[in-house]
């Protein structure tokens, strides 16, 4: 796997994860608490005066509402963490194992026990600063401390702890709620769709050199299996540009290679094998599909969405239709933003260009064989389509439409 395009797999992983935001929080909760406590320490660099209620606390009274504190804050924060293990477990469960992502990412679960660890470390660390003149060894004296400002500093983070905890018993139902993810997975994809369109347009100017006839001069495999998670285009241009190559990529982003699979077709004079090398660092491999650089894989999510509703344990057509009509709303962006989704053109590297025909068969093909049977989501579907054929404005992907609808309702060969 190579190095750059790991690096940028790596950024986007930590990005990601559900430790990465409160992990940062606890360190600048422990570089928060050595600040105040700095500065209690030598109050003349406070441009203020705390209040006299804030400076008559005594040795005893900071230490036990500091314990109070990061007992009872750590207590809850172990609660909040349980109950989001809960719902990752219902949400795969019932929607699917691929949705646990989207609960993991989710910036305010990650923001919530951050939040709270965070100021179970800074009451801890300001716990440990209060001192009292026998705290000294036997024999010496020792000197008195009470940081006054830490203090109202941790209770004022405690106030932010009991409105983030009434925020996450709030946020915890909402992200479970099935509307709630269907609309999230269908919000991505729009926008997905609308930076992928936005690209295309920008990148419109560079044609590039035509693309031989003529077998490849090498092919470049990976040594590894995974799926291809993070394509570095960035990079595969620049080496391309660099040696002179050609290049068209074989297996696009979000599929399965072996060792022995070909990624990467190269043309030219220069294709030498430590050139081959090198061009392995556009590549990176995970152990699954994300959706990064993947808008099929939400496409597929929301009709593993429509699988598991349909099936019959659960026959929720409802959830299906909602999912359904994301999916009618995303192709519509697919067709109608800007000069739509089309073929790529042009460039050193070819790629496999992301077509308005491939959201229609990931999303409705793909949920034909499980909303046939019902025959709300059949109707539902079917109006679907007579809606699209009047709202797409290019007759390009109207005539694409047509024809996909007519294979559609075609009957099955026996």
């Amino acid at each position: 796997m190579g190095s750059r395009a790991f690096l940028t797999k790596l950024l986007l992983d930590i990005r990601a994860s559900y430790w990465f935001l409160p992990s940062s929080l606890v360190c600048l909760a422990a570089v928060l608490a050595q600040l105040t406590l700095a500065l209690d320490a030598q109050p003349e660099l406070l441009p203020f005066t705390l209040p006299a209620a804030l400076r008559d606390t005594q040795v005893t009274g900071a230490r036990s509402v500091m314990a109070i504190v990061s007992q009872s804050v750590f207590g809850v924060a172990g609660v909040m963490f349980s109950m989001t293990i809960v719902a990752v477990s219902f949400a795969s469960g019932n929607f699917g194992p691929r949705l646990i992502g989207n609960f993991m990412r989710d910036r305010g679960n990650q923001w919530s026990l951050g939040i709270l660890v965070a100021t179970f470390v800074y009451a801890l660390s300001v716990t440990r600063a209060i001192q009292s003149p026998t705290d000294a060894a036997p024999g010496l004296q020792g000197d008195l401390f009470v940081p006054h400002l830490s203090i109202a500093t941790a209770l004022t983070l405690t106030v932010l702890s009991i409105f983030t905890v009434i925020y996450f018993v709030h946020h915890i139902p909402e992200t479970i709620n099935v509307s709630n993810i269907t609309a999230r997975l269908g919000r991505r994809l729009i926008a997905g769709l609308k930076a992928h369109i936005d690209a295309q347009q920008d990148g419109e100017g560079d044609h590039g050199p035509d693309y031989p006839e003529t077998p490849p001069d090498a092919r470049v495999t990976l040594d590894e299996a995974g799926y291809v998670q993070t394509l570095n285009t960035t990079t595969l241009g620049h080496l391309a540009e660099t040696h002179g190559l050609i290049l068209e990529v074989a297996r696009p982003i979000g599929t399965f290679v072996t060792e022995d699979t070909v990624v990467l077709h190269v043309w030219g004079e220069n294709a030498d094998p430590e050139v081959c090398a090198s061009l392995r660092s556009g590549f990176a491999l995970g152990p699954g599909r994300t959706e990064d650089q993947n808008l099929l894989f939400v496409v597929d999510q929301l009709v593993e969405m429509i699988a598991r509703a349909m099936s019959p344990g659960v026959n929720d057509p409802f959830t299906a239709i909602n999912c359904l009509n994301w999916l009618h709303a995303a192709a519509l962006v697919a067709a109608n933003h800007g000069t739509g989704l089309r073929a790529a053109t042009g460039g050193r590297v070819r790629l496999h260009p992301l077509r308005f025909e491939d959201i229609l068969q990931h999303g409705f093909a793909n949920a034909r064989p499980y909303t046939r049977s019902d025959p709300l989501c059949d109707a539902h579907m079917t109006r679907m389509f007579s809606e699209m054929k009047a709202q797409i404005r290019s007759e390009g992907h109207r005539e694409t439409l047509r024809r996909f609808v007519a294979r559609m309702e075609a009957p099955a060969q026996p």
